[in-house]
């Protein structure tokens, strides 16, 4: 063999041997290396989708600049919108303010310091971009897109820091399945483009691929399927509604995502995965926002020691119709807030205290699930029922009382001193007697309609009519985008942490010919949007709670869908710019209306 030959078999030797040592290093490190466990694969996955949902708002953003058709633009917003829908059980659970700038509503918004933030985001865009993109929009869209793009990169730098944890994975996903009820299906983050029902789709889509990294057929097969069945069954209605304001949204709740929420919190304690403990006002162990405990009346409240105890509740009760806390007069809550009534009192404003006759400012609201909101008063004033407590009996017009002098006469009340002693360390104090009020409010909690038992599937029915009536109200009617389900009132799900309030436009009289004057939240703040802003209450009880609006000004609910139906006061030509509520007009036929009012009776 000659020295060529062999210096060519050498190398290819040598080459083999090499090829044989990187074959074997690979092999051991794939057999050493750590295998990803469900919730970083979560996390990986999720970074992609950041990265897909940046591509997408790319081709968004290059489609406005270059003055493509409206229907390539309206397609590259939907193909946008549908991405972030991917992401969205995360990126709202670990980057809220971040998510609002993304998708946040288009009104300016007011931040705790009083600044006033433009709207930016998905809505925005949508707005410019539907019915379709006028040339005089031009520059705005291409500038919306641009901050658009720009919170998707600031959004992945602030993910990638972000430490996910199994439990933290399975709340937010049981949160995405309650905002897909609560704002998906209503319509309340596509406005125009009423993209709302395939967008949920995409959302529950996303979940669906996420929970399957925790192979959950190893631990439980049946439950696996269950799951499958149900994720599939939501995802084919959700698909299947081609016409937004037809669709079945209380079919929807009652048949899949009731059972699909309930079944993701099954999946999580059979992988013994903890369930957070920690307080908030949608109990995290709910198994369906229905459930008859799903919210703690008591979450609240400023201290933890301040929570109603039986002992507080039954003090607070006795104080309520006593006349000792007011000035004079025999006033007391109940002479405003009268059980019988839901605890109002029929009037359009109630009768102030020695004036001859004159009348307190506002309509007497409800104090029925008055604990589930985050804010007190029209004009939220106030954040606690004892600083509520106390702002009515020291109001010259409502209780012309004092604190002081109350808790002097209920300390030389034998009786008092007992039951205070029996309720509080501290005996009769302006702060216990704050919250003993306060705690019998937080009791009033009614939230046992015949549509909660319905939806939890107890033996009772709801007529046509007043199913006809829930789909408007979630669907064309646009009522559940400001008195969100399933507490009808502003307290916005699905972390129902703050109550909104809104600026309807509503007229000094029933004619409709003039704003009311009352300037509500504005009065304040002095801040432009709350102009004629109040709180959205709840519409619960509401066939007891005539009359309607802060001003009482409509003695029926017929008259206050009628204003709806008009676009509020803009409809009725009062321009305001800073009208919350669309003023474009409803179209409901006399039936639709009949609808909504029998399912509101309902409630």
């Amino acid at each position: 063999m000659s020295s060529k030959s062999n210096k060519i078999q050498h190398k290819a030797r040598l080459i083999a041997f090499c090829l044989a040592v990187v074959v074997c290093s690979i092999a051991l490190y794939l057999w050493l290396r750590p295998i990803p466990t469900p919730v970083q694969t979560v996390k990986a996955q999720f970074m992609q989708e950041i990265d897909e949902l940046d591509s997408t708002v790319s081709h968004l953003q290059k489609a406005i600049a270059l003055r493509q058709s409206n229907q390539t633009i309206q397609d590259a917003f939907r193909r946008s919108r549908l991405a972030y829908k991917r992401i969205e059980f995360l990126s709202a659970y670990y980057s809220p303010e971040t998510t609002k700038a993304l998708n946040g509503p288009n009104i300016p918004d007011v931040d705790d310091d009083l600044r006033v933030n433009e709207p930016e985001g998905f809505q925005v865009l949508e707005e410019l971009l539907f019915p379709g993109l006028e040339p005089a929009n031009q520059a705005e869209a291409t500038q919306h897109a641009a901050v658009l793009r720009a919170n998707v990169n600031r959004l992945r730098k602030i993910s990638e820091s972000n430490d996910v944890t199994d439990s933290h994975v399975f709340d937010a996903m049981r949160l995405e399945v309650f905002r897909v009820i609560t704002l998906g299906i209503t319509g309340f983050d596509s406005p125009v483009a009423f993209y709302s029902l395939p967008e949920s789709a995409s959302a529950l889509e996303s979940l669906q691929q996420q929970l399957a990294h925790y192979e959950l057929k190893k631990r439980d097969a049946h439950l696996a399927e269950q799951l499958d069945q149900a994720f599939t069954q939501a995802v084919q209605s959700l698909r299947s509604g081609q016409d937004f304001n037809r669709f079945d949204r209380l079919g929807f709740i009652k048949q899949s995502a009731n059972t699909l929420s309930s079944l993701l919190l099954d999946a999580q304690e059979s992988l013994n995965i903890p369930v957070f403990t920690e307080s908030r006002l949608l109990r995290p162990s709910a198994r369906t926002l229905t459930d008859i405990d799903a919210f703690d009346p008591s979450y609240f409240v400023n201290f933890t020691e301040q929570r109603a105890t039986p002992d507080r509740i039954a003090l607070g009760k006795q104080l309520f119709s006593d006349p000792i806390l007011s000035g004079g007069a025999g006033r007391t809550c109940a002479s405003c807030h009268q059980p019988e009534r839901a605890f109002t009192d029929g009037e359009q404003k109630s009768l102030a205290i020695g004036f001859n006759g004159r009348r307190v400012a506002r309509n007497a609201p409800t104090l029925l699930n008055a604990s589930l909101q985050a804010v007190q008063f029209a004009d939220s004033r106030v954040v606690f029922l004892e600083d509520q407590a106390s702002d009515v009996i020291q109001n010259k017009a409502e209780m012309h009382g004092s604190l002081p002098a109350a808790v002097i006469a209920l300390q030389k009340n034998k009786q008092y001193r007992a039951l205070f002693a029996k309720s509080y360390q501290e005996g009769v104090t302006e702060g216990t007697l704050k919250n003993a009020v306060a705690s019998y409010v937080r009791s009033l909690v009614k939230l046992d309609s015949r549509v909660d038992q319905y939806l939890r599937g107890q033996p009772t029915t709801l007529t046509v009519d007043e199913k006809k009536g829930f789909n408007l109200f979630m669907g064309k009617a646009k009522c559940a985008t400001c008195h969100f389900f399933p507490l009808f009132n502003g307290t916005v799900p699905p972390a129902f942490q703050e109550t909104e309030s809104e600026v309807l436009g509503t007229p000094a009289h029933a004619n409709g010919k003039q704003v009311d004057e009352d300037l509500g939240k504005f009065v304040l703040t002095k801040r432009e949007p709350h102009r004629y802003s109040f709180k959205t209450p709840t519409v619960r009880q509401v066939s007891q709670t005539a009359p309607y609006m802060h001003n009482g000004v409509y003695r029926t609910l017929e008259e206050v869908i009628d204003f709806y139906e008009k676009g509020g006061g803009n409809g009725l030509g009062f321009k305001l710019d800073n009208q919350t509520l669309p003023f474009d007009k409803l179209d409901l036929t006399d039936s639709e209306k009949k609808a909504l009012v029998s399912f509101l009776k309902a409630l």
